[in-house]
């Protein structure tokens, strides 16, 4: 192994682990930085580690098929602030609005750009042009000054070890064999290291293990890009556990990618397209545990539009009266059941009511201002200790008018609980009705009813991650209500594909290419005849059998899962540890992330003591932040849902002060960030 001098103090090295858009993001807010200053004393070396090229990382590459679309419009993403003046930075949007602000692209990528809209939602690949660009223009920045020098490495980091003064971080290049590590010697360390891979549950590692013996083929979760689809063959069933947005890529690759195309027929939704197949597609057997995709996005420009807002739900409210509390019970924190949800619950109804009473008034005896004065009353008042009592009012009052139904929001999350279904042929009809209404709500955008709920829903789950982010929630209540409940109901609501994916669903369900399995899949594998083996309880048919097993998702975010040489390296050698929490009863359990202190979000290692100078940012900060987001909201960068950009802002700042640089004169702080 090879090892460099420690680079004297006139000299800071910091090394970025990932180029992704957290990295990137990172990399940009230093070129901020350095755009606001003088030459000053101290020289700031920055390596960038990342095998994949930088600013699009390994997910967003430009060179990735354009099937794979992003799930949030071209208004809402950003990897820095939106761009006021001369700034490095600038947002998706303002990029699409700039024809690419300069940089050089494909004719076809040059083309989707001129397309892109407010309410588009753009190919992965499209989006990994835009990070290069950041990326590329920030180092440019920095090395045009005379105090920042940057270089990438296309290397993965295979060790972080602590020395007295710094760190020393071990990496290896594709060319290089293990036990040829080079070793770099910095000062500080930001881990942004995004998707790891991770080991297999027991139940998968049986199922490829079997799939291995027999000659079948298992494709376990993994970033869409990197599947080998030549392994579907044409014309052969092939499972697929998932129907996430990993599923959607999967369908549209191995549809629109084999030769087909989608011809519009109609403009009624939920019956758009017709699919013309072009005889390469293999027949796709589908699952999931709720038995039917992710809910189709509403038709709007915005992720949320500025008409969605919160009236009970008050974040302000709740944390000054957690503050009053805690001056007498320092342990005191908010409990969703009890202190988020009924005030969310309101919200969502008054949503969806409010525009019940927009579409439906006209047919009614009451006007609809008595009709809102009456909702309003029941959702205004208080009931002591009984924070409840108001839904079964609600529930009275609703059920006083004909024309309106009961909106159980809950239910949502289980379309097709206890319902049971005498055939595959039925449940494929179920199936497709259920999608016709997701078209039917989702084409009408605002003036929907249930997207008004859909998208107040998804307003409050922005709120609920900044106050887990902030320390404000219990943590009981954060795993067990807030991620076993809430998060499946509201990320199946809000975090689906364009409604485009669902219309072209439907036209495969039609056209026999997609079978869905039913809620509650149990797969497994059969020795006799080598084949997968997948059937739902709530269905009563043949079990549907394939030589072939998509795991439609992402590898587990779970760090103690996770195995890539750098991430067992940490734990193994106690330069990091996993997160705990205590439940009620007293049992310490392992969280899912890192444990980090404070705010940047430093290392703690397994003694319970805080690295001075490694960071985290992104994924393995599940334990902290409740749903990490792929991007920053454009706009605001107080905006709870730009919290990447404050936690690369942070960063930042902090490693400002390590250096002795004045961040705080230059007032590059939050309030200027943007």
């Amino acid at each position: 192994m090879s090892t460099l001098t420690e680079n004297p103090r006139t000299e800071f090295n910091l090394a970025i682990v990932g180029a992704g858009p957290r990295g990137t993001s990172v990399v940009e807010r230093l070129a901020a930085l350095a755009q606001k200053l003088g030459e000053s004393a101290v020289h700031v070396r920055v390596t960038v580690f990342d095998p994949y090229r930088p600013g699009s990382g390994h997910v967003w590459s430009p060179q990735q098929s354009p099937n794979f679309l992003m799930n949030t419009p071209a208004s809402f993403p950003t990897v820095a602030p939106e761009r006021t003046a001369q700034e490095i930075g600038l947002s998706f949007r303002q990029f699409a609005a700039a024809r690419g602000d300069g940089k050089q692209m494909s004719e076809a990528h040059a083309a989707q750009l001129r397309a892109v809209t407010d309410g588009t939602y753009p190919s992965r690949a499209l989006y990994g042009e835009y990070l290069e660009h950041v990326y590329d223009r920030s180092v440019q920045a920095l090395n045009s000054h005379p105090n920042f020098e940057v270089q990438h490495i296309p290397a993965e980091v295979v060790a972080v070890r602590p020395l007295t003064s710094g760190y020393q971080l071990e990496y290896r290049k594709a060319e290089q064999k293990r036990g040829s590590e080079t070793a770099l010697v910095v000062d500080s360390v930001v881990l942004a290291l995004g998707h790891q891979s991770a080991e297999l549950n027991p139940w998968q590692k049986q199922l490829q293990r079997s799939a291995q013996n027999a000659g079948a083929t298992y494709m376990p979760p993994s970033v869409p890009a990197d599947l080998d689809y030549s392994q579907f063959a044409a014309g052969e069933p092939a499972l697929m556990r998932g129907l996430g947005l990993n599923f959607f890529d999967g369908m549209a690759e191995l549809t629109i990618g084999r030769g087909g195309f989608f011809r519009e027929t109609a403009g009624e939704p939920g019956h758009r397209f017709e699919y013309v197949a072009s005889g390469r597609e293999p027949e796709l057997i589908v699952a999931s545990r709720r038995g039917t995709p992710y809910w189709g996005k509403p038709v709007v420009d915005q992720f949320i539009p500025a008409e969605i807002t919160l009236h009970y739900f008050d974040a302000d409210e709740l944390t000054g009266r957690l503050a009053e509390a805690r001056a007498g019970n320092p342990d005191a924190a908010l409990i969703f059941s009890r202190h988020i949800w009924p005030s969310l619950h309101r919200d969502i109804l008054l949503a969806y009511y409010r525009q019940c009473a927009v579409v439906c008034s006209e047919h009614w005896d009451i006007s609809l201002e008595d009709f809102l004065a009456g909702l309003e009353e029941i959702l205004d008042a208080e009931h002591h200790e009984g924070n409840q009592v108001w839904l079964g009012k609600l529930r009275e009052y609703i059920a006083q008018f004909p024309q309106l139904a009961w909106l159980d929001v809950p239910a949502l999350a289980r379309p097709f609980d206890q319902h049971g279904f005498g055939s595959s042929e039925e449940y494929q009809e179920a199936v497709r009705a259920y999608l016709e209404d997701n078209a039917v709500h989702s084409a009408a955008g605002l003036d929907d009813p249930l997207s008004r709920a859909i998208m107040t829903m998804n307003l409050g789950r922005m709120v609920i991650k900044d106050l887990v982010a902030n320390g404000v929630l219990d943590e009981q209540s954060r795993i067990e209500e807030v991620q076993a409940h809430f998060e499946p109901l509201v990320e199946g609501l809000s975090s689906g594909p364009p409604l485009e994916r669902i219309e072209q669903l439907l036209a495969l369900s039609r056209a026999g290419l997609v079978t869905f399995v039913g809620p509650e899949p149990e797969f497994s594998f059969d020795e006799v005849n080598g084949q997968f083996t997948a059937a739902s309880p709530w269905v009563d048919s043949e079990v549907h059998t394939a030589s072939i097993l998509c795991e439609a998702m992402m590898p587990a975010n779970r760090v103690k899962q996770n195995n890539t040489e750098l991430m067992v390296q940490l734990l193994a050698d106690h330069v990091a540890r996993v997160h705990s929490w205590n439940n009620a009863e007293g049992d310490t359990l392992p969280g899912s992330g890192f444990d980090v202190v404070g705010e940047p979000y430093r290392l703690v290692n397994a003694e319970g003591l805080a690295h001075r100078g490694i960071f985290v940012l992104g994924l393995q900060l599940s334990s902290f932040q409740w749903g990490t987001a792929i991007a920053a909201q454009a706009g605001d960068i107080t905006n709870p849902a730009a919290r990447t950009l404050k936690d690369a802002q942070l960063v930042v700042n902090e490693i400002a002060r390590m250096v002795g640089l004045p961040y705080n004169d230059l007032q590059l702080g939050m309030s200027s960030a943007g």
